[in-house]
């Protein structure tokens, strides 16, 4: 059986040695590269591509690199050369970081904590293309998911939405609205219901003060 080719991406020198000492020792492995930023590792893999070289099945990317980060990387690598893994190894478990790496494309996102009998278990998945996380990071990505959601679900408002909230800062009803904006009552009451939900507000008057404050009324 062929040995699983890697290309090591850390800007620490005794990581990088680490990490191939390990793996050298490891069968099935074998540690044809390394680069010290997200950028060489790109350099590197077009280099060795128009040379016709062989190129690694995966990537062991840090996050936090000078020049260029692991999920930028990350980001040109699948896209330039879609055959190649990358399982993200890094000392940072924050939601957001969690969510960019994995959305640029890691297959993993594994801590430097973990033991090496766990960083082979993740090296192994990658190859595979399955997905490896520990507890915490999955719960980082849950959190990350979870509040992307959010997020979304709080869509600003429509140019409508804007125009029948300056009319109510303006003190119009429903009505008068609906004749100022050539539309009817009904749909200025879906308006009126949307905005309260949107803002988050519980009446007309509210929704009023809410304009000002937003500076969106005239004065």
């Amino acid at each position: 059986m062929d040995k699983i080719k890697i290309l090591l991406a850390d800007d620490h020198d005794m990581v990088r040695m680490g990490l191939k000492t390990y793996l050298m020792l490891e069968p099935g492995f074998e540690v044809i590269g390394e680069a010290a930023n997200g950028r060489e590792v790109i350099e590197r893999l077009r280099i060795t591509s128009a040379e016709g070289g062989d190129l690694p099945d995966l990537i062991l990317m840090d996050l936090m690199m000078p020049e260029m980060n692991g999920t930028e990387s990350t980001r040109l690598v699948v896209s330039e050369f879609p055959g190649i893994r990358v399982v993200m190894l890094t000392s940072f478990l924050e939601d957001k970081l969690v969510m960019e790496a994995i959305e640029a494309g890691a297959v993993s996102y594994v801590l430097k904590t973990v033991t090496a009998e766990e960083l082979i278990y993740a090296l192994k998945g990658a190859y595979r293309g399955m997905p490896v996380m520990t507890g915490d990071v999955s719960q980082a990505l849950t959190r990350g998911i979870r509040q992307r959601t959010v997020e979304a679900d709080s869509s600003p408002l429509t140019e409508r939405e804007k125009e029948v909230l300056l009319l109510i800062a303006e003190g119009m009803g429903n009505k008068e609205i609906g004749e100022e904006l050539h539309i009817s009552i009904k749909t200025v009451k879906t308006h009126v219901s949307n905005l309260l939900m949107k803002c988050e507000l519980e009446d007309r008057t509210q929704l009023a003060i809410y304009a000002h404050r937003q500076g969106m009324a005239r004065s």
